[in-house]
């Protein structure tokens, strides 16, 4: 199968090595190159590093449904387009040139979570399975016919970070299968039902401060939720402090929401809504993450201090 690749970050990659593996990948069309960290030097996509090393021609458009872009994509003829969170809006220009159309991969069990942060709405949520959902593209967001969808529970100890990791496998053995339907010539496709349609707004750094009025399991799932990336966070003596960790913890009092009660298992205890957590793992500005016991053996925080601005 002659396949045409468009992704961009880690999540991509697993996908684009085995389709290299077992298909023809013609071209790896991803984002533009840009500048990052403190240098900010020019950094390659993580899928252009793994292109440029297997001899895959690479190509970075800044618009990708430009009449240019277009035409160059189209001198490829290919069977099949992959599209595995590439960055940018694919027109139905680009949509129409395969010659079995282009298939998306997506990280949660469609309709569900359309959208930028499927995985992250999922742990945040409380759900207790995802998966990923192969589908045929269209003109609208997310909601093209699937052919293929695999479900996986979600653990407790899941982070946004390890879910990541779980479904960009389970997302490319499931393209793998899907590509094998197509060329067998058996495919079968399922309408979304749009009444079941929910959504994944993107991520912003703001949706991690804790409210801690909220139940001690809701607050537990933003934490993991928002892990790596933008983590969760509260203030300590106006301080913000960013919270990689933490477990629930049945308690009961009548203290003001987001009091300190103390240290309690190496961890900050803290009450929420309907009982505590205990903040496990945290992290300081210009300073490492540290378990929080080890923060309090240098730091005196009197019991009755309270989380939050």
């Amino acid at each position: 199968m002659k396949i045409l690749f468009f992704g961009t970050p880690e999540f991509s990659l697993k996908s684009l090595e085995v389709l290299d593996k077992h298909h023809q990948v013609l071209l790896v069309v991803t984002q533009p190159d840009k500048r990052k960290g403190r240098g900010k030097k020019l950094q390659m996509t993580p899928v252009k590093e793994y292109a440029q090393r297997a001899g895959i021609p690479v190509f970075q458009p800044a618009n990708v449904n430009s009449s240019d872009s277009i035409s160059f994509i189209r001198e490829f003829s290919p069977d099949i387009a992959v599209v595995v969170a590439y960055g940018q809006i694919i027109s139905s220009h680009i949509l129409d040139l395969p010659k079995l159309g282009c298939y998306n991969i997506h990280a949660s069990l469609l309709p569900s979570y359309r959208g930028a942060a499927p995985i992250n709405s999922a742990i945040i949520n409380g759900d207790t399975k995802t998966g990923v959902t192969i589908m045929k593209m269209d003109k609208g967001m997310d909601t093209g016919d699937i052919l293929i969808s695999r479900d996986i529970p979600l653990d407790y100890s899941d982070t946004a970070g390890l879910l990541h990791d779980r479904l960009s496998i389970l997302g490319s053995e499931a393209m793998q299968e899907a590509i094998e339907i197509l060329q067998n010539g058996k495919a079968s496709f399922i309408r979304q039902n749009e009444n079941l349609a929910t959504y994944a707004p993107k991520i912003s750094k703001e949706m991690g401060e804790i409210d801690w009025s909220k139940g001690s399991e809701k607050i537990r799932n933003i934490i993991r939720g928002l892990n790596p990336w933008p983590l969760a966070y509260t203030y300590l003596n106006g301080v913000k402090m960013k919270i990689l960790e933490a477990d629930c913890v049945q308690c009961e009092n009548n203290l003001r929401y987001g009091t300190y009660i103390g240290v309690h298992d190496k961890g900050f205890l803290v009450n929420t809504g309907d009982g505590c957590v205990l903040l496990k793992r945290i992290q300081f500005p210009s300073k490492k993450a540290m378990y929080s016991d080890e923060y309090a053996r240098g730091h005196i925080i009197e019991p009755g201090t309270i989380f939050g601005k």
